[in-house]
């Protein structure tokens, strides 16, 4: 048992997959994924684009394959990235099939819609052919239409059983392979289904909702989702879905992996919201601070407080703290001792030093791998 038990998140036991070299599911971390939204033709852009996800800290990267112009630009493409590329896939059993020959480690696809057995067994084969793990990706604006009939609307137990239908379909060809998802737009029926979801498979679970909206209204909802679902030990994958940048997505995915204690990597700022007792301009504060530090991926945890109402407490428990004074005399703690008096006009290169210095012993001793 921890020494801290009510932080402690038992996760739900779930088969292990590799989707390339990434491992997911079974104990292996819980990864983070976004998508491209360039043209995949324009391979340059593509290129460009999955990379700066990567460096954000995706885990995994999917593409969307729409045409067989895009199934086969993946070639090149995967030459000049580092993350596995999952293809996106709708309808087109060929596709699938491109996408596999031309290096995917991932097809993301609806068995289901694909086509008949014949062309399933086609898909299985090159997934197997070319050591490709499958998603098994189901939204509720996209149920089968017997479902819904069924129904009469998307409920958490539609998009269960379009799942189970889905599976059953690769399990049919032996294939075993995989992961599924169950994503709605609304919070309520994403959360239900996954759980229900949990409590019928064993296969690997990637979490999402979908469409959830602009960034500031989709990282609310995907966080309160993803959240409550992560809580409860549900999920071996997860991706943000924002009408944003992608590179936006990955911040708010590990954002929420850091603060459930699930992911350790870079800088986790604690900072007050400030007030009229602050010793120095919070705000503007942790805004450089967050710039300046972004490039540290070692877990390192600060605290930026501005006044002593909280700011002693805090530090106490941080690898760094600042804490305001008054006349702009400002205590800097290091390890959750009190170090020095730092002036305000020096705080931000004293932090920043401190920080990296920080950073750098722990890189040597390793402690967190």
């Amino acid at each position: 048992m921890s020494i801290r038990p009510f932080r402690d998140i038992k996760r739900r036991k779930t088969r292990e997959i590799k989707v390339g070299k990434v491992k997911v599911g079974g104990e292996s971390p819980i990864s983070v994924q976004s998508m491209t939204n360039t043209l995949t033709t324009d391979i340059k852009a593509t290129i460009k684009q999955i990379n700066d996800i990567s460096s954000e800290g995706a885990d995994i990267v999917r593409v969307s394959c729409p045409d067989e112009s895009s199934s086969k630009a993946l070639k090149e493409i995967i030459k000049h990235v580092d993350v596995p590329i999952v293809a996106d896939i709708h309808f087109h059993y060929k596709r699938a099939i491109e996408a596999a020959e031309n290096g995917a480690s991932c097809l993301r696809i609806n068995p289901g819609n694909i086509g008949n057995k014949n062309k399933i067994k086609e898909v299985v084969k090159a997934a197997i052919d070319h050591n490709c793990s499958i998603r098994v990706g189901v939204n509720a604006g996209s149920l089968e239409k017997d479902i819904l009939e069924k129904y009469r609307e998307p409920c958490p137990e539609a998009l269960v059983e379009s799942a189970l239908r889905n599976i059953k379909i690769l399990e049919d060809q032996d294939f075993q392979n995989l992961k599924i998802s169950v994503k709605s737009s609304d919070v309520f029926l994403s959360v239900e289904a996954y759980r229900q979801l949990s409590r019928s498979t064993d296969y690997p679970l990637h979490l999402g909702i979908t469409e959830a909206g602009g960034f500031i209204p989709g990282s609310v909802k995907s966080s309160i989702g993803l959240g409550t679902l992560l809580l409860e030990g549900i999920g071996d994958t997860i991706r943000i879905s924002l009408s944003d940048n992608p590179v936006e997505e990955v911040k708010i995915g590990n954002e929420i992996l850091k603060s459930l204690n699930l992911r350790e990597r870079g800088v986790k700022i604690i900072s007050c919201p400030s007030c009229a007792r602050q010793g120095f301009e919070v705000i503007e504060t942790v805004k450089i601070l967050e710039k300046r530090l972004s490039h540290i991926k070692t877990p390192i945890t600060l605290s930026v407080i501005g006044c002593v109402v909280n700011g002693p407490g805090e530090a106490a428990l941080t690898d760094v703290g600042i804490t305001g004074g008054k006349k702009g005399n400002n205590m800097l703690y290091l390890s959750g001792v009190q170090s020095e008096k730092v002036l305000t006009i020096d705080m931000i290169e004293k932090v920043v030093s401190e920080v990296e210095k920080k950073a750098s012993e722990l890189d040597n001793s390793k402690w967190y791998l």
